[in-house]
C-alpha cells in the first residue's frame, strides 16, 4: 500500500503556521511528534478512540509515519523524537489506542526501525509514554533484540506510579535515555498547591532519576479550554499560559517550568548535590562552567539554608512552599 492520498491535513491550517512561527523566534527548539492513535481502518475497532492497530497494517502503519516526517521536513518543521504511541495502555481517551509491549516491540522491530532505516530518517524512537506504574513496559520492549537498535529511549508521565521508576529502566537499560513527557495541571489551578508538587516530583524528580526532559501538558488554551474531542477530550486540561483576545495570563506550570528553563541550558548536565529532608533539589553543571541549584523548602516555615560548591558557598532563604533558582 503506497499511502498515495497521504496528507497533512487540517494541521496546514493551524498547527504547521503556528509552529513556524515558534521556530521563527527560537530556531532550536526540539519537536517531539506523539500520535494518539492510527487511522481508524487501521484499527480493529475502526474507531478513533481505543481499539488495538491490526498486526496487517503494521508495515503500513510505519510508512504512514515516515510519510508524516517527510511532510513536516518539507514545510521546514524537523521532528527530532517520535514517540511510538501516547498513553499505549490508556484507551479511554478520544483519540487512543491499545499498544501491549509486544506489539510496539514487533512494530519497532520489523516496521518502523527498518523503515526509518530505509527513508534515512534520523528521528529518535522513544517507546512506552505512560505512567511510572508500569516500569515492566518498557523494559520489556528495550529487551526485544530486534527492537532495541532501533530505540533511542523511554518515556513517561506521572499519573501513576512513583517518579523513582525511572530509575529502574535507567538501571536495566543505562545506554537508553529517559524522557519525560507530560504531566497536565487541571483548570483552574492552584500555584500553591501546583508548583511545590510539579517541582518536587518533576523538575527535581524526574531529572533524579536520570531524565533529558521534562514536559508539562500543554503550552497555551482560551478561558473556555476548547477545542477539545467529545467522548474522552480532556476539558480541564490548564494550558501554561490563558490567551484571552490580546490578554496573557500565566498559570502554574508556567512558573514550574520557567523555573528550570530560563537557567538550565542545552548541554547542561545533572551533577550530584545531597538530599537534604525537606529541601526537594536538583543541581546541574552549564557549558560555560555556571552551577544552576533548583530548591524548594517542603517545610511548614520560612528556613535559611546554606550552599556550598567546591570554594564557593552562600547563604539563603526561602518562605515556607516557595522554590528558588540559584547560578553561580
Amino acid at each position: 500500500m503506497e499511502l498515495l492520498n497521504f496528507d497533512l491535513g487540517p494541521d496546514r491550517k493551524d498547527v504547521i503556521p503556528i509552529l513556524k512561527e515558534i521556530l521563527a523566534i527560537n530556531p532550536d527548539i526540539k519537536l517531539m511528534a506523539s500520535p494518539w492513535s492510527p487511522p481508524a481502518w487501521m484499527k480493529d475497532n475502526k474507531d478513533t478512540r481505543g481499539g488495538s492497530l491490526l498486526e496487517e497494517f503494521e508495515s503500513v502503519y510505519a510508512q504512514y509515519l515516515v510519510k508524516y516526517i517527510q511532510a513536516m521536513r518539507a514545510e521546514g518543521i524537523e521532528i527530532d523524537a517520535l514517540t511510538i504511541q501516547n498513553e499505549p495502555l490508556h484507551p479511554g481517551n478520544n483519540p487512543s489506542l491499545l499498544m501491549l509491549p509486544e506489539q510496539q516491540a514487533r512494530f519497532i522491530g520489523m516496521h518502523l526501525g527498518p523503515a526509518f532505516r530505509e527513508a534515512g530518517i534520523k528521528t529518535k524512537i522513544l517507546i512506552y509514554d505512560h505512567n511510572a506504574d508500569r516500569p515492566d513496559y518498557p523494559i520489556a520492549v528495550l529487551s526485544d533484540s530486534l527492537a532495541n537498535p532501533f530505540i533511542d529511549g523511554s518515556a513517561f508521565h506521572l499519573y501513576g506510579g512513583e517518579i523513582e521508576a525511572l530509575s529502574e529502566v535507567h538501571q536495566a537499560f543505562p545506554d537508553k535515555n529517559i524522557y519525560f513527557t507530560e504531566q497536565w495541571i487541571g483548570a483552574p489551578g492552584d500555584l500553591a498547591g501546583d508548583m511545590p508538587w510539579h517541582i518536587k516530583n518533576l523538575i527535581v524528580g524526574a531529572t533524579r532519576n536520570w531524565a533529558k526532559t521534562v514536559l508539562e501538558w500543554n503550552l497555551t488554551s482560551n478561558p473556555s479550554l476548547t477545542p477539545y474531542t467529545d467522548r474522552g477530550g480532556c476539558d480541564r486540561c490548564l494550558g501554561a499560559v490563558t490567551v484571552d483576545g490580546d490578554s496573557v495570563s500565566r498559570n502554574p506550570a508556567y512558573y514550574v517550568i520557567a523555573h528550570a528553563s530560563k537557567f538550565v541550558t542545552p548541554a547542561a548536565v545533572r551533577i550530584d548535590s545531597n538530599e537534604v529532608e525537606g529541601f526537594a533539589n536538583v543541581t546541574f553543571l552549564r557549558p560555560d562552567g555556571k552551577v544552576v541549584l533548583i530548591m524548594l523548602n517542603e517545610t511548614k516555615a520560612e528556613a535559611t539554608f546554606h550552599v556550598k560548591i567546591e570554594n564557593k558557598a552562600f547563604v539563603s532563604t526561602l518562605n515556607a512552599g516557595a522554590v528558588g533558582t540559584y547560578m553561580w
